[in-house]
């Protein structure tokens, strides 16, 4: 059984990227570029600065895009957080109940910045379930840099290698692997499944049901079997 499963929150526990693709498309369009939804999803799981600078074609510390952010996480509060419990995947609520049963601690490390996390969290009912969320304000690099999966391991009192991270991105997994985590890999998220099991040495899944059922197998320490290159998207790094 694993030690401890840390997870993606947008894509992984909560069906928001349709909302935050339609998003991002809206606030480059106040900021007068036209971007198409299919690049904007692109950049679903990385930080917003670096999202809003590869989408507005400016660095991420320019103020054009820290305006870009601002109106972004204004929107989100409007547009996301009223949708409540309905965003859960399915599920997720009774997957969660399981771990904790088994006693598996649960943590979030996610691009959001902390205070969204937790917003996102509440209104999904899902906050109870984890003590340790690790926003993107709470590390100096974000993902795929391994910082916020070592910081949610440390939070949680375990050692990165007897941990799970759970995503729906490429970028999730080349995280869990820079930091030493086993990489487990969801479908009905964001990244397509040849990116994904390129990363996830064969966990990939269509139904949490089976994640939860992984997580609750017994496995040693994780070790990559080998380094990997996947076709990189906007804003990710590939695996060193």
């Amino acid at each position: 059984m694993t030690g401890a499963a840390v997870f993606d929150l947008d894509g992984t526990l909560a069906d928001t990227p349709c909302v935050i693709k339609r998003l991002l498309v809206r606030v480059c369009a106040e900021h007068g570029r036209r971007v198409p939804p299919e690049r904007a999803a692109l950049t679903i799981g990385i930080p917003l600065e670096t999202a809003f600078g590869h989408l507005l074609g400016l660095p991420p510390q320019d103020p054009e895009v820290c305006r870009a952010v601002r109106r972004y996480r204004v929107l989100f509060e409007e547009d996301v957080l009223g949708a409540g419990a309905w965003l859960v995947h399915a599920g997720v609520p009774e997957g969660l109940e399981r771990l904790r049963a088994a006693g598996v601690p649960l943590a979030v490390a996610t691009s959001k910045v902390s205070r969204s996390a937790h917003a996102l969290l509440e209104v999904t009912g899902l906050a109870h379930h984890f003590p340790v969320v690790v926003g993107h304000d709470m590390v100096t690099r974000g993902k795929p840099d391994p910082e916020s999966g070592l910081l949610a391991a440390r939070l949680l009192g375990v050692p990165a290698h007897t941990c799970a991270y759970v995503g729906d991105t490429a970028t999730d997994l080349r995280m869990a692997r820079a930091a030493g985590m086993r990489p487990v890999a969801v479908t009905y998220g964001v990244g397509s499944r040849a990116d994904l099991a390129a990363l996830a040495d064969g966990a990939v899944y269509d139904d949490f049901a089976d994640v939860v059922d992984t997580l609750l197998s017994p496995y040693g320490p994780y070790r990559p079997p080998a380094r990997v290159r996947v076709p990189e998207r906007a804003g990710e790094q590939a695996l060193a």
